[in-house]
């Protein structure tokens, strides 16, 4: 009869409708040598329940010092100084890389004109290899002349 009663509050206590009183007979019936088989596998968790109550901290619990007020005024003007010094460093690096910038345009436009330097210049040789051509003719007809005496 009692391990029916047992076996009853085990379902009880599993799902959580057990009262204290209860859970107290369930603690009490597991610390007992003679428990059935079947049953022999919820000890451990009631034994150790009734163990944990007994279990306690005696260590003694150092708490930090206050942090005074000097340090809390100091840590104020610390993030102020942080803020500034970040605002500074976005102006000035905006700058170089502003600078950076300008000197890639005027690279550009140098590489640009040198390019269109370098075609009128092609142009130009070109009209003088032309006319080069009639220099040929003219020295092919000297020598047909000396030839000729």
């Amino acid at each position: 009869m009692e391990l029916d009663k047992i076996e009853k509050l085990l379902e009880k206590y599993f799902e959580a409708d057990t009262t204290v009183a209860e859970e107290n007979q369930l603690k009490d019936y597991f610390s007992k040598d003679d428990i059935p088989e079947n049953l022999q596998q919820y000890a451990p968790m009631f034994r150790f329940m009734g163990s944990a109550k007994k279990e306690g901290f005696d260590q003694e619990v150092v708490l930090e010092p206050e942090v005074k007020e000097s340090f809390k005024v100091s840590y104020k003007w610390m993030s102020v100084a942080a803020a500034v010094v970040m605002m500074f460093g976005l102006y000035f690096g905006k700058t170089y890389y502003d600078e950076k910038e300008l000197e890639q345009e005027q690279a550009l436009y140098a590489y640009n004109e040198t390019i269109k330097a370098l075609d009128m210049l092609s142009q130009n040789m070109e009209r003088g290899t032309e006319k080069m051509a009639y220099l040929n003719e003219f020295e092919e007809a000297k020598e047909k002349i000396y030839n000729k005496n």
